[in-house]
């Protein structure tokens, strides 16, 4: 009760409460269970999505997602976001559709990983002896995209939040971690597979290959949860390799002080090798407080020699990193696992990799536009990229190994 009291009433008291908060390094790997990728669909000023990410056979990146956005008091938007991009033609087919009677669980069904509307059907289905879990994906998002399309976890890489119980997973903002602002979480299965068939202006391509799959929730309005992201998800070309990483920097809003006291640094992540899970990274960088180079936890993505961006005002990364390092998960092998990706994409009006720069106000719905207050001249952009890449793991015996792959990845400036 006195805590309650004073975290109201204190301006200067604590008011983002990070998803490493209390965490111990040995603890990060947190257990998904069912409701942790089930719809909540919160009201308020929110934002929830299920994304499905995949490198197909053929080098193409594939992208499927749903968003559900609350806004206040009116009926919630829906959308689904479609993209496929080659990287040996520059070939990009991007699609966004608003959808209507979008409903969950889905007609027929009482589990809330499923869902439905006018243009998408989407089932579920549980682990049984001959099938790992598995999303079923038919979708029709323009007249000139159909997709069929099953996505699996990957039999021998879990599922993971950062921390265990109900509350794993969740970043929490305002003085009152019983009585938040807001909130934002991330629950991953960071290995999958896919297989199908999308139709795309008549054409027919085999939609086979790997990649992850995120649930998020942005519990508040997305101009006050973060002025920067960064995501970064590296495809080994092994099949049995990869690396996830999703960062965001806190508002000046919220942080260890109250008002004023943000940019705070909230980052997780995760790397498979070989087919199992490797380690499960998170760590909080607090505005004014070094990152610790010799703590057992790194989870860091860095820009380095930015230069200003005509084409949208920012300073924008010539070259970008992710860092990863904890303990290891690896059965019989203790002690840490590192791994690291260096990225160099070059000038921002000639980057190398690059599939677009998305002017968000563009893409979003009018009404969710309208009630997003940003400062007047912000422009928040994604800066989207596919790149070769090599991630450098280092294991728990001191092996140093380098797998060779390619990374999407995207840097979003909101503020």
């Amino acid at each position: 009760m006195f805590s309650s009291f004073f975290s109201a009433t204190d301006p200067t008291a604590p008011n983002l409460h990070p998803v490493t908060t209390g965490v111990a390094p040995a603890d990060l790997n947190g257990e998904l269970v069912p409701e942790d990728l089930e719809w909540v669909c919160p009201g308020g000023f929110s934002t929830e999505t299920h994304t499905w990410y995949h490198r197909l056979e053929d080098g193409s990146f594939l992208m499927c997602q749903v968003i559900h956005s609350a806004v206040g008091l009116w009926y919630p938007t829906v959308q689904f976001t479609f993209r496929l991009y080659n990287p040996a033609t520059k070939e990009h087919i991007w699609r966004s559709a608003n959808v209507s009677d979008f409903v969950s669980p889905a007609a027929g069904s009482n589990d809330k990983r499923t869902s439905k509307s006018d243009k998408f059907t989407i089932n579920f289905k549980p682990s049984t002896n001959n099938m790992e879990e598995t999303f079923s994906i038919t979708a029709n998002p323009a007249d000139d995209v159909q997709i069929s399309l099953e996505t699996s976890r990957v039999a021998s890489v879990p599922g993971f939040k950062i921390g265990k119980g109900p509350k794993g997973g969740n970043t929490y903002f305002g003085a009152d971690v019983e009585k938040p602002e807001g909130y934002v979480f991330h629950k991953f299965w960071p290995a999958t597979t896919c297989k199908g068939t999308i139709v795309v202006k008549g054409k027919a391509i085999t939609a086979n290959g790997t990649g992850m799959f995120v649930h998020a929730i942005q519990g508040m309005r997305p101009n006050l949860v973060a002025s920067r992201w960064n995501f970064a998800h590296f495809e080994g070309d092994d099949n049995k390799t990869s690396a996830t990483m999703m960062e965001f920097t806190s508002t000046p809003g919220y942080g260890k002080k109250g008002d004023g006291s943000g940019g705070v640094v909230v980052n997780v992540g995760c790397v498979v090798k070989d087919g199992k899970l490797a380690v499960v990274t998170g760590e909080t960088i607090w505005p004014g407080e070094l990152a610790d180079d010799g703590s057992p936890v790194h989870s860091r993505a860095k820009h380095y020699d930015t230069k200003k961006d005509k084409d949208t005002g920012y300073n924008a990364p010539t070259r970008l990193s992710y860092h990863w390092k904890g303990p290891s998960l690896l059965q019989d092998a203790p002690g840490s696992v590192s791994a690291s990706v260096d990225l160099p994409v070059g000038d921002p009006q000639a980057y190398s990799g690059l599939i677009e720069k998305v002017d968000v106000l563009a893409e979003i719905p009018k009404v969710v536009k309208t009630v997003i207050a940003y400062a007047a001249g912000t422009k928040p952009y994604i800066y989207t990229f596919m790149n070769p890449a090599t991630l450098n793991i280092i294991l728990p015996d001191g092996k140093e190994e380098q797998v060779k792959g390619v990374v999407f990845n995207e840097a979003t400036f909101i503020s």
